[in-house]
């Protein structure tokens, strides 16, 4: 029994849900090893190879799961499904015998290692569903709140909270449909045997004469497939094409670079001098063991770990996948039971931890209008100078001013000489400009407040399309 009292994985209580753990359990494997077990001796029966009363004797014992037991045999055989299918026959008088008929080990292990990938991408995706829904909601609901956009980490044009916050919901959105995409090519081995022949099924079907069969090996695979409910690769080794895993894992870390990009981002914004966002922090919550005061930015900074043992680990599986020599080595096994699980846990914990910060986000609406105000200004004087050039003004002559002008204010800025933008006052008052424009026109061209172009429909629309696109 593990306690705390040796290592455990953080995966094993503190990252990721109890749903997504129990999917990649020992015990659920070894269901999922029975059932394919009682799978393939029904089929066995409807062809004429075993009992009745064998297979009944197996289905009263599917779930008898002795996880104790197996570990006591395979200290003795030293072969995990070997045990199990020990332990399992010790169960059933009537049926055991018959227990991975014709079968390799692989032909239990990849098939229930398929169903487990789809469960556990049908759980990550309905998280993720939710997560965009919630998105949608924070981008309308933003979508006119003005707000400065920064380019090199530095204040450029503005934007909106809605439109910025559009862009990760396009990223995610690209991430639900590649999940989806690999979710319905989910295949498992099928019942081909050592080395992709199936030539002990061929053999088990054939019948006293040469040539002769009752059935075929093609028709047992599809019988014990179609009770899965899974669809078989129509060719594989010893196993079902390693690539597979390495296209789930892809796809798993494209999410996490996703919640990685979300996450760093309300870090930046939530330091100062930007002081605009920040995530929802807990009435009782510590966020410092020596500063009192400090709010640290925890669960962003959590995701950005976690997601970056994410985007490792599909290397791992390339190498699988690479050196899956000739018809098969061993040398995969030891790395695919940590990495597949591993990868879900940290994928489930991430959106898990994304989904309140998106959904409670903190927007600071009197540090963003203090930016726009400031830095706001620069940006506005592309539209001063495209009117003074339709008043008559020679462009390059007003560049310079608005140039001159703007170093000025810049710096003094910088400096902390004010705690406004002292570049409306010198462009208002500059006869150069005012020869083309009256000092109020000015100011008001100078009011980035609504310099957004068309952001706000921009983030509507990507709304309306995650919506579509999740559902109801």
């Amino acid at each position: 029994m593990f306690d705390h009292e040796t290592y455990l994985s953080p995966l094993t209580w503190r990252y990721g849900s109890e749903e997504m753990r129990r999917i990649w359990s020992e015990k659920q494997k070894r269901l999922l090893w029975r059932r394919l077990w009682v799978a393939l001796a029904e089929a066995q029966a409807e062809l004429g190879l075993v009992t009745p009363e064998q297979v009944a004797d197996l289905q009263a014992h599917a779930t008898d799961v002795d996880v104790d037991r197996a570990h006591e045999i395979e200290a003795i055989v030293k072969h995990d499904l070997m045990a199990e299918i020990k332990a399992f026959a010790e169960q059933c008088p009537v049926g055991g015998g018959i227990l991975h008929l014709g079968a390799t080990s692989t032909d239990i292990e990849d098939n229930a290692d398929a169903l487990r990938l789809r469960d556990a991408l049908e759980l990550l995706l309905f998280r993720l569903r939710a997560l965009l829904s919630d998105l949608a909601h924070q981008i309308e609901a933003r979508a006119d709140q003005d707000c400065m956009a920064y380019t090199h980490l530095q204040p450029a044009e503005p934007t909106t909270v809605g439109y910025r916050l559009s862009q990760y919901g396009l990223d995610l959105l690209i991430d639900l449909e590649e999940l989806q995409r690999v979710f319905a090519q989910i295949r498992g081995k099928g019942f081909k045997g050592a080395t992709g022949t199936s030539a002990a099924y061929t053999q088990l079907l054939s019948g006293s004469q040469p040539g002769e069969r009752t059935a075929g090996a093609r028709d047992l695979e599809a019988r014990v497939m179609a009770r899965l409910g899974l669809e078989a690769f129509p060719v594989a080794t010893q196993t079902y094409p390693r690539k597979q895993d390495w296209l789930v894992l892809n796809a798993l870390a494209g999410l996490a670079g996703s919640l990685y990009r979300f996450a760093f981002d309300l870090r930046i914004l939530q330091a100062q001098p930007f002081g605009e966002w920040s995530e929802p922090f807990g009435r009782h919550q510590v966020g410092s063991s020596a500063m009192p005061f400090k709010r640290n930015p925890v669960n962003a900074e959590n995701i950005n770990s976690l997601a970056r043992t994410v985007a490792a680990l599909p290397r791992v599986a390339w190498d699988n996948a690479a050196h899956s020599l000739l018809e098969r080595t061993l040398d995969d096994s030891a790395s695919r039971r940590m990495i597949l699980p591993q990868a879900f846990l940290l994928c489930d914990e991430l959106v898990r931890r994304a989904h309140p910060l998106l959904r409670e986000l903190v927007v600071r609406e009197d540090a963003t209008a203090t930016k726009m105000k400031v830095y706001g200004t620069f940006a506005a004087t592309e539209r001063l100078l495209m009117e003074l050039v339709k008043a008559g003004a020679d462009r390059q002559a007003m560049h310079e001013v608005i140039r001159r002008h703007s170093l000025t204010s810049w710096d003094a800025i910088q400096r902390g000489a004010s705690n406004a933008n002292p570049l409306p006052d010198l462009l208002a008052s500059d006869p150069a400009v005012l020869s083309y424009l009256p000092a109020q026109q000015v100011r008001t061209l100078l009011d980035a407040a609504r310099y957004v172009g068309d952001a706000p429909q921009r983030a509507r629309e990507m709304a309306a399309r995650i919506r579509e696109a999740v559902g109801p």
